[in-house]
Parts: C-alpha cells; sequence; structure tokens
C-alpha cells in the first residue's frame, strides 16, 4: 500500500513540475488550451499503459482526441466508441482518425490462447477472437509467438477499419470534407509507429517522398511513405 501511494504522490509531484515549467515555458499555454480544443486527430487506441498516444507522437494537450479500451477493439455496438467517435468527426471537425494497435498485447495474447480470461473480458474479446477464427489457418502457420500476436494485431486494426469506415459520421465526413481513417501499428520495442495501409488510402499507395503534414499548435506528425514522424516546432 505504501508503494502504491508513494507512485500516486509522485506523480503529483511531477504534475505540479511539469505544469510550472509549461507555464513558465509559454505564459499563454494554460490560458489558451482553457479556451477550447481544436484537435486534427482522433486517436482510436488500446488502453496499454506502454502506448500513451500524446507521448508516442510527440505532441501536446489539445493535439488529440483520444479513445481507449483493451485491445483497441472497434465495435459499432459500443455506444461510448460511437460517442467519441462522433463528437470528434462531426462536431471537432478532426482531420484524421487514426485506430492503432501495438505489439506485445495482452488482449492479442489472450486472443490467441484457447482458455479463459474470466469475467467480462472474454465478453469484450469476442471481436477478436472471431478474427483469429476467421485467419486460423494463417495464424497457425506463424510459428513465432511474438510474431502472430503481432499478425492478429495486425488483422485486428484492419476489422477496426472496416467498421469506422461503414460508420455513418465517418462516410459523411470522408466524402464531404475528405476525412482520413489510417490504420496503424506502434511497435513498443522501437517506439515506432506504421501505417498498415488500411482506411481511406487503401489501394491508393503513397508515393515515395509524398508527405502530409498535420500540423497541431506545438508540433506537427508527418504521414510519410506509411510512417507516422514527429517534428517539434
Amino acid at each position: 500500500m505504501a508503494a502504491q501511494e508513494d507512485s500516486f504522490l509522485y506523480a503529483l509531484s511531477s504534475n505540479n513540475a511539469w505544469a510550472g515549467y509549461k507555464a513558465h515555458q509559454n505564459p499563454n499555454f494554460f490560458p489558451k488550451l482553457a479556451s477550447g480544443q481544436s484537435p486534427q486527430i482522433l486517436w482510436l487506441g488500446c488502453s496499454d499503459s506502454r502506448c500513451p498516444e500524446t507521448t508516442i507522437l510527440g505532441l501536446q494537450p489539445g493535439d488529440v482526441f483520444v479513445h481507449r479500451n483493451i485491445a483497441n477493439i472497434v465495435s459499432p455496438t459500443d455506444i461510448n466508441t460511437s460517442a467519441v467517435i462522433e463528437y470528434a468527426v462531426a462536431h471537432l471537425k478532426v482531420k484524421h482518425v487514426v485506430l492503432c494497435g501495438h505489439s506485445a498485447c495482452g488482449g492479442a495474447a489472450a486472443a490467441l490462447g484457447d482458455g479463459r480470461v474470466g469475467g467480462v473480458l472474454d465478453t469484450w474479446l469476442t471481436p477478436l477472437k472471431a478474427v483469429r477464427l476467421a485467419n486460423k489457418e494463417e495464424l497457425d502457420g506463424i510459428k513465432d509467438a511474438g510474431a502472430r500476436a503481432v499478425r492478429i494485431a495486425e488483422l485486428n486494426v484492419e476489422a477496426g477499419v472496416k467498421v469506422l469506415m461503414a460508420n455513418v459520421v465517418v462516410q459523411e465526413a470522408v466524402r464531404e470534407r475528405g476525412l482520413e481513417v489510417h490504420g496503424c501499428l506502434f511497435d513498443i520495442g522501437s517506439g515506432r509507429i506504421r501505417d498498415l495501409g488500411f482506411g481511406t488510402r487503401a489501394g491508393k499507395g503513397v508515393s515515395v517522398g509524398g508527405e502530409e503534414v498535420v500540423r497541431g499548435r506545438h508540433a506537427q506528425l508527418v504521414f510519410r511513405g506509411g510512417n507516422a514522424s514527429m517534428s517539434v516546432r
């Protein structure tokens, strides 16, 4: 218990130091942040503690609207996910929807196993189990457990992107203002994000040397040659 309390107190102390530093660095940072938000990216990711979207993108508070859950599953019947998507797309008018899975995913490992996890988790992971069954031959042919987990994570992103592309709000935004949907995978071992080629750019290809820049108030996310990288301004 003492260790847990120490971790929380350390977090509060760290927050105080961070807030002081940011305010000293830019006195208008927090007042501007408090005036409203205009993120250009909706990030749909996993709740895994190793995948904090703003940190791995090199962005700042206010740049990314976020929804995370176990194994980054996008279900059309999940009202929580649907509400986040609708608000981000229809009201905040984000320009990009990024669905990002990751390596070493506990949810992927659980879906690949034959045993029960227990409780509500078995119900939640059902769509991922369905992905496994639909791709059983391919997945069974991958002998390395780590590579198999990465592959089902990729397939899970592909399935989620299909759900996103069938969402009416997303479809309208794609048609009316060019909203883009991206399926990505974060490699925890290298810290790199890889564009899997699913979504609005599927089948179009990305020209070598071509790039698209998503500018935040404090940095910019660059989609270049199938990879995302960050340049701080």
